[in-house]
């Protein structure tokens, strides 16, 4: 598990240096309005990502880590799902793109077909339940490469239309997709079973679907309130500070994958609650420690991306925030997953939502970028306690809650040694 999760971790390092690379290009190529544009739809496609999934990954998982002779069934009966999640992303963002007049918008639904290959990364599914993360980490790899290279060759051409530059994103994660599944399906047992009845399979996708949903939703829809509440020139400067954040939390995101199947097969083996209270707290601390450290210059490190940026520096000490608690409650969640306990996790994303939309809606106008900071913080730190209360609800022990009061504490020694530091 640990050395699956460390695959993860690299690949991830290598894939934020290529978005890092990739949102400088376009940060001087595009103006301040039109950067902001392309973030936008950058942020659009990954809840795009989700609508595609719409629960089937962990469904499969659920269904064949201890099981794998059923995995062709399962895969078939997905499949189908995913796809018509697909196509329903196609027709979201035609609709989004005209709504806005965006120029271009043929090419932003042209880029929108991207998600319909998730139909095929599901094969992947096979390396999941192995923890096995060798072959997607690499072929993921080769997708941010080709997506930095896709930039590069725009930005040399100085293309101006964030439309092109979303299309070259998507183009190297459509890319690794095919590639994946070509080389999982070898490894897929071929049993000749018919597909999973597609109405069996729903009624355990969607709850996990919609909470997926509900998170991508509650995690990006400040995009929409600063862009019509605030314009377009907070909206850069805010997503950058938001990246941090997505480069701060990946250890928790590649740790839940490779959770996942290593919890459900502990469940099973009804030693839930001690794994959880092995994995969670040193996540939890590890995250304390590195949000911690960063706390005292976010100013500087918006700066260092380009001059200007700084204006999200209180927005990013928020979402520093916000990282601590991502880390307890992703481990938390997955947990509540593996448990089989789907609707639980759907009411939980239900009451991030509502939360987050409410905050944002009071936040934004009167404190701006830094109020979208904070509804963040206030959504994840609702989720881990929710999903807290629901495992202790079930029966599962969470360990020493001594345990889990090192991130907090580290965290406060962390921005206080940071602070010392002669970096300003």
């Amino acid at each position: 598990m640990l050395q699956g999760t460390a695959l993860q971790v690299l690949g991830r390092f290598w894939g934020a240096g290529c978005t890092v690379a990739i949102l400088w290009l376009a940060s001087r190529e595009l103006d301040v309005e039109s950067f902001g544009r392309f973030t936008f739809y950058l942020a659009l496609f990954a809840w795009l990502d989700s609508l595609a999934n719409m629960g089937t990954g962990e469904v499969a998982v659920q269904r064949t880590a201890a099981h794998p002779n059923e995995l062709e069934s399962v895969l078939g009966g997905a499949r189908r799902i995913r796809f018509a999640g697909g196509l329903v992303g196609v027709l979201l963002t035609a609709a989004i793109a005209l709504g806005y007049g965006e120029t271009d918008a043929w090419l932003l639904v042209v880029a929108a077909l991207y998600p319909l290959t998730h139909t095929l990364e599901l094969s992947a599914t096979v390396f999941r339940n192995q923890i096995a993360w060798g072959v997607p980490v690499a072929l993921r790899a080769t997708a941010s490469a080709l997506s930095l290279a896709a930039v590069v060759l725009l930005a040399t051409n100085d293309a101006r239309s964030p439309a092109l530059y979303v299309c070259g994103v998507a183009a190297g994660s459509a890319t690794a997709n095919v590639l994946l599944h070509a080389v999982a399906r070898r490894q897929i047992p071929r049993t000749g079973a018919t597909p999973t009845p597609l109405r069996e399979l729903w009624s355990e996708a969607w709850p996990l679907g919609v909470s997926a949903l509900f998170a991508q939703t509650y995690f990006y829809v400040d995009n929409v309130f600063i862009r019509e509440l605030r314009g377009e020139e907070e909206l850069g400067p805010y997503n950058i500070a938001v990246r941090v954040l997505s480069y701060c939390i990946m250890i928790a995101q590649y740790a839940s994958l490779s959770l996942l199947p290593w919890l459900r097969r502990r469940h099973v083996g009804r030693e839930l609650g001690d794994a959880l209270g092995n994995v969670g707290p040193p996540l939890f601390a590890l995250a304390g420690a590195g949000a911690g450290l960063l706390f005292p210059w976010t100013y500087e490190l918006l700066e260092l991306f380009r001059p200007g940026f700084g204006v999200a520096a209180d927005s990013l000490k928020w979402l520093l925030l916000a990282v601590v608690a991502i880390y307890a409650g992703s481990t938390l969640l997955t947990a509540v997953v593996a448990l089989g306990l789907n609707r639980a996790r759907l009411w939980i994303s239900a009451g991030g939502l509502a939360l987050n939309i409410g905050a944002n809606f009071w936040a934004v106008p009167r404190f701006g970028i830094a109020g979208a900071g904070a509804t963040t913080f206030a959504t994840e730190l609702f989720v881990a306690v929710s999903a807290a209360w629901v495992l202790t609800r079930h029966g599962v022990a969470l360990g020493s809650a001594w345990r889990w009061l090192g991130g907090v504490a580290l965290f406060a020694l962390a921005a206080w040694i940071s602070s010392l530091l002669p970096l300003g």
